[in-house]
């Protein structure tokens, strides 16, 4: 034996040691494993449950190759529904009661869904369902039902807005009749509710109905108008309608197919609608991120299972077993029994509802699960309210090759061309320029508009009004040799414009509504009664829109006035009487311009009795008389005699203006008054009517026939008429000769009467309402919205004033013309503001003048002078009061130019009040001396001359008196010398003789420096 052969039967017992050791270790390591039970309801002979199941094994194996060291394994207990209600729910109560699972998966459908949700409540196990989609199973309110998938509802916002993105007014929803085709069906209601979609017919099909069931259905929906379908069904029952509807021609141009996600997203499968079946059809179908773990999945998908494509509905089963593992593991420590209440008198099947075991785990486990959030294979799995919300939908087209994507609809975007760009789309916006070319049934680009009326190829049959009168509303002739028939007017041209501006073509004829013999065939309630019939496809003509109408047809907004009106004779009210004279201005218009005249003599009196002498000593008669003839004289501007005062010539200046306004204004009213024509009605409102019994005529077939009689009016006074000529006789005639008083009919026609006979006729109040003429159509036309956006369109533009123009020439209205019960008079509001500038212009110049004067007097009485009398001139008062301004002005600069130097000796306050009284003192004795001598003497130096003097008044020696002041500087010296010169020139102007009223000539002053 060598060494080595001893050292290895020696470590033999060794190693055997080590591995027995291990293999307790190991042992041990898999009994701390713990093995949770997940049950799996499906029906397992589906391919969709088939493939689905493959995704939840190759889910919950990778998940646990990726997390080893986890506690938890789940074992799935796999049960086959074999695709009833009642093979669901007899599973889960076996996987409940009997295998004691924590957490079911499943159903696979909707249908099933309700029952096994209710268990999972009383039992306190999740339902985790990754393909019930019916809206309906949220209603259940069950916190134990977890929905790891989208529900049907969430796509209804991308159906609405493709809706409305092509302008499609009306639907069609063609669905499954249970509870997976019932369960989005509120919510296409309220999402077509907010952009104003009709549904007007809903096509429940049975999942059981035999082909020939599903023709006739799709037969009757030939026979509507609407031309859009919804389809919402699953693929296999999807499958047998396009197959028909393709056969019977539904799938044709003109036809609009919108599906789910319930066909779309299992087109690929086996079974599923041919693309032959489905040509020009639009879907909305489940879309997902191109992810790396999507890319990854399907590769590994493709390389363990070959050429089988997973569906939308096993990427969320992918996910729904990988969150119920992470889930589990996190209640690893939570107690996972049942408290068992099996009754057993009851026996052992397990199936008794009585003896539901409870899951004590329940609570937990549904806690975590509804806060798990991870990135999955279809994207971020986080709930909310329990279920998986969307936010992304793909817009496909179906084509012969397969399916094209057309663009996408994103939450709080709406619809974008792409992904990544052109994220401001909207829901409003044209699906041209939303959406890529979609190419739709009958291989065209065309957008079909959604609706056909259905005619079997013929034209549409519009009926028309026989009428014998007023024919540039509607009229039917025919041609006597060939009966060839010609229909035109007024309203037959709007139809024919609005009919052009449509954005499809549709072929109508007009058929009179007569009968055999050419006749009316009633009026025009039966006619809109004919269209409720389905005998005419619509009505144009001058129909009223009325209310008891409406109840028959649908109208279209009305192309013409509205209102019905009275209309009455006028006759002509000039006035003609003899004191038509005074009616051009108000009374106190009147009595406030003669009190005017009368104020104005008063001021001339007062400005010429102060400044003109002569005036004063004429006779007080005298002076009233020339006065007011003078003030009464403006009137024709005839005033002759000059004005002495100025005061006077600026007040008559003013004055003559204001008589100026004030005649023309006057000439102006009274010669409207004899020459224009005053047209009154005979009757000013209805109520005159009424009571007196007046006859009034009414058109023939018209509404207001039952107008009138609620009224008030009675059946026998009144009468019917057919034409405007035929109206205008009956008012010549009069009530009395079988005649009418007043007729009453709708603006329109009123307007046409008065093209004709404009001068003769007017509209009294009151005007009452109507709603003009429209065009009729059958209850639920969608013609109608088209037609009345035209119209719209139509009466903005000027091809309705064209239309006008060549129907009612010449003028449409009458003149407005004067109805109230007095002429238009002047009053005192329209001269307020002149008689307010006279009377303040007055009152000014009296106040200037009396300024002056007291002025004058004040100046004299100081000086101790007597007064003087008046002097003669006009302007005397104005240059004096320039006077005082100009020295005014002098006296302020000189008191300046002094206060800026300091007084010399002898120089202060008391010095100057001494100063100026021996200046005064000097200058009488001066003027005394002058007297003697008869002259003034002059200064022998111009440039030392600061002495003011009067005429006649000597002025002492300015030396001496400079001597005694102080030096005085050359600067004041010649202002003062400038000063003596004004002085001396306006002594002239106040001598005796041209002083004015009680004033004395300014005294001497002399001025020293």
């Amino acid at each position: 034996m060598s060494f080595s052969d001893y050292i290895v039967s020696r470590s033999l017992p060794i190693w055997f040691f080590i591995y027995l050791i291990f293999l307790v270790l190991l042992g041990k390591s898999q009994k701390e494993v713990l093995q949770v039970k997940v049950g799996v309801v499906l029906d397992t002979n589906l391919t969709l449950a088939d493939l689905s199941l493959r995704a939840i094994n190759m889910s919950l194996s990778e998940f646990y190759n990726t997390h080893n060291r986890f506690k938890t394994r789940i074992v799935l207990d796999i049960r086959n529904s074999k695709g009833t209600v009642v093979g669901a729910a007899a599973s889960a109560l076996y996987l409940i009661n009997k295998r004691k699972v924590v957490a079911i998966i499943g159903p696979g459908s909707s249908m099933q869904a309700p029952f096994l949700i209710n268990l999972g409540n009383q039992s306190q196990v999740p339902i985790v369902s990754f393909s019930a989609t019916s809206p309906l199973l949220d209603s259940l309110r069950s916190p134990y039902f977890i929905r790891a998938t989208y529900d049907d509802s969430a796509q209804v916002h991308a159906i609405s807005a493709i809706i409305e993105s092509f302008r499609w007014r009306e639907v069609v929803p063609i669905y499954v009749d249970n509870e997976f085709g019932e369960g989005i069906l509120p919510y296409l209601v309220d999402a077509f509710q907010e952009i104003n979609v009709r549904i007007r017919y809903r096509s429940a099909i049975s999942f059981y109905s035999s082909d020939d069931q599903i023709r006739k259905e799709l037969y009757r929906l030939m026979t509507m108008p609407t031309r859009v379908f919804i389809v919402h069904m699953l693929p296999d029952l999807g499958k047998r309608i396009f197959s028909i509807a393709r056969e019977i021609g539904m799938i044709n141009k003109g036809y609009a197919w919108i599906v789910t996600n319930g066909i779309i997203d299992q087109m690929s499968l086996p079974g599923g609608p041919s693309l032959e079946d489905m040509h020009g059809v639009v879907g909305v179908k489940t879309y997902f991120s191109r992810s790396k773990e999507l890319a990854n999945l399907e590769a590994r998908w493709r390389k363990r299972f070959g050429g089988e494509e997973l569906s939308h509905f096993g990427y969320w089963a992918y996910d729904a077993a990988t969150a119920l593992a992470m889930s589990v593991e996190q209640i690893s420590n939570v107690n996972m029994s049942f408290n068992t209440t099996t009754n057993t008198s009851r026996g052992d099947n397990g199936t008794d509802l009585d003896d539901l075991n409870v899951a004590l785990s329940g609570p937990k486990l549904l806690q975590v699960l509804s806060t798990v959030s991870f990135k999955g294979v279809a994207g971020r799995f986080l709930l909310k309210n329990r279920k998986l919300e969307p936010t992304t939908f793909k817009i496909i087209n179906i084509e012969d090759s397969g399916e094209r994507t057309v663009g996408f609809w994103k939450s709080k975007v709406g619809l974008v061309k792409r992904l990544g760009v052109d994220q401001i789309g909207t829901n409003i916006s044209h699906g041209s320029r939303r959406l890529r070319p979609i190419i739709w049934p009958g291989d065209t680009t065309l957008v079909p508009k959604g609706w056909e009326i259905p005619t079997n190829g013929k034209k549409l049959r519009i009926a028309v009004p026989k009428k014998d009168g007023f024919t540039n509303f509607v009229e039917v002739t025919k041609d006597a040799n060939t009966n060839a028939l010609t229909i035109t007017g007024f309203c037959i041209d709007v139809f024919d414009a609005v009919m052009r501006q449509l954005p499809y073509a549709v072929p109508y004829e007009y058929v009179p509504f007569e009968t055999p013999d050419g006749r009316a065939d009633g009026n025009y309630d039966n006619m809109v009664y004919k269209v409720f019939l389905g005998e005419f496809d619509g009505a144009v003509g001058d129909t009223t829109i009325l209310a008891n109408r409406s109840n028959y047809v649908d109208f279209a907004l009305p192309f013409s006035e509205t209102g019905v009106v009275f209309v009455v004779p006028v006759k002509d009210e000039r006035e003609k009487g003899k004191w038509v004279f005074l009616k051009p201005l108000t009374k106190k218009l009147w009595c406030m311009t003669a009190a005017l005249f009368i104020y104005i003599g008063l001021m001339v009196w007062t400005f010429e009795y102060i400044a003109d002498q002569n005036f004063r000593t004429q006779r007080i008669t005298e002076q009233i008389s020339n006065v007011f003839y003078f003030s009464f004289s403006t009137l024709f501007f005839a005033h002759r005699k000059p004005s002495t005062s100025i005061y006077t010539r600026a007040l008559i200046v003013i004055w003559c203006f204001v008589v100026l306004i004030l005649t023309q204004s006057y000439t102006a009213t009274l010669t409207s008054m004899l020459t224009v024509q005053e047209l009154r009605p005979t009757v000013r409102h209805m109520d005159e009517l009424r009571k007196s019994g007046a006859k009034i005529g009414y058109q023939e077939g018209s509404f207001t026939l039952e107008k009138l009689k609620q009224l008030g009016f009675k059946e026998s006074r009144l009468k019917t008429y057919s034409s405007p000529e035929e109206m205008h006789e009956f008012f010549l005639k009069t009530s009395s000769n079988d005649g009418i008083d007043a007729a009453f009919d709708e603006v329109p026609y009123v307007n046409l009467f008065m093209t004709k006979y404009c001068k003769e006729y007017t509209i009294i109040e009151p005007r009452y309402k109507a709603d003009g003429f429209g065009f009729a159509f059958p209850l639920g036309s969608p013609l109608v919205p088209d037609i009345s956006r035209e119209i719209l369109n139509l009466t903005e533009g000027e091809n309705m004033r064209a239309i006008e123009n060549k129907w009612f020439p010449g003028e449409k209205y009458c003149l407005d013309r004067n109805t109230t019960d007095t002429p238009i008079q002047l009053d005192h509001h329209s001269f307020q503001a002149l008689f307010m500038i006279v009377f303040g212009t007055s009152l000014v110049l009296l106040f200037i003048m009396l300024s002056c004067r007291r002025y004058l007097e004040g100046r004299g009485n100081m000086n101790g002078d007597p007064p003087n009398p008046p002097g003669d001139g006009p302007d005397d008062h104005l240059r004096l009061l320039l006077l005082m301004l100009a020295s005014r002005i002098y006296q302020q600069r000189r008191g300046n130019i002094i206060g800026a130097r300091p007084n010399p000796p002898g120089n202060g306050p008391d010095s100057q009040d001494n100063a100026r009284a021996n200046q005064n003192r000097d200058v009488t004795e001066g003027g005394q001396g002058a007297n003697e001598t008869g002259g003034a003497a002059e200064p022998a130096d111009n440039d030392h001359c600061i002495v003011e003097v009067n005429e006649g008044v000597n002025v002492g020696d300015g030396h001496h008196e400079a001597n005694r002041i102080g030096k005085v500087n050359l600067e004041l010296q010649r202002q003062q010398s400038q000063a003596c010169l004004v002085r001396r020139r306006s002594n002239k102007l106040f001598s005796e003789k041209n002083m004015p009223l009680g004033m004395a000539p300014p005294p001497a002053r002399m001025h020293l420096a």
